[in-house]
């Protein structure tokens, strides 16, 4: 005990591993016709889900972000008296425009039991190689926070540059030239007003050719 208060890492170490392994829960969303591969770092306890399908936290801005960038509405996308999403609309929007979803880790263990990247520890890699199979023509990578954007690199070959917030970099992956981009996380934790979120997101998707 004495050892844990003295070294905080050792508690968390010990924490792993009395920790359950968990599986990813949801199936990865990847359009025919995707174009973008949004990549995320894995999703929050499901006890803070309001939809089953991604960034399901009401707290969370990504589909605020979408709605400002695309419609010009950061509610477009929610139910704002339920505090719920429209995931129909949303799935519909992204398979339309060509945009998959899914995260960088297939298996975590939460040191703290929390959505907290913090203090997720990845236990199994995704792999994009196969993700990237089911998009034939996609070319872009989107990364929406730092820990996904470490948990990617660790698939890319090298010599590939870890792309710097509002950033891209370049990889030859998977048999295609791949553009990287980093981009604001979505959490409220992340200090970043809404608005500057959106106009990072919306010079992404401007660049892709989405808008």
């Amino acid at each position: 005990m004495k050892d844990d208060v003295l070294n905080p890492l050792n508690a968390l170490n010990t924490q792993a591993a009395d920790a359950v392994i968990e599986t990813h829960p949801l199936h990865p969303f990847l359009p025919k016709n995707g174009k973008l591969l949004m990549l995320g770092s894995f999703p929050p306890p499901k006890t803070r889900w309001k939809m089953d399908f991604y960034y399901p936290n009401f707290q969370n801005d990504m589909w605020k972000i979408f709605g400002l960038c695309f419609f010009q509405n950061k509610n477009h996308f929610l139910n704002v008296d339920s505090k719920t999403f429209k995931e129909q609309q949303i799935r519909d929007f992204l398979n339309e425009k060509g945009i998959g979803i899914f995260d960088t880790a297939s298996q975590v263990i939460r040191l703290k039991g929390n959505a907290s990247d913090k203090f997720l520890q990845i236990h199994t890699v995704t792999d994009i190689e196969m993700l990237l199979k089911q998009m034939p023509d996609c070319h872009s990578i989107m990364t929406t926070g730092d820990k996904a954007t470490d948990t990617l690199m660790l698939s890319m070959p090298d010599n590939t540059q870890k792309p710097i917030i509002c950033a891209s970099s370049h990889a030859h992956f998977a048999g295609r030239n791949l553009t990287l981009y980093r981009m604001p996380s979505s959490s409220r934790a992340y200090p970043l007003a809404l608005e500057k979120k959106a106009e990072a997101y919306y010079s992404l998707f401007l660049e892709i050719g989405l808008l």
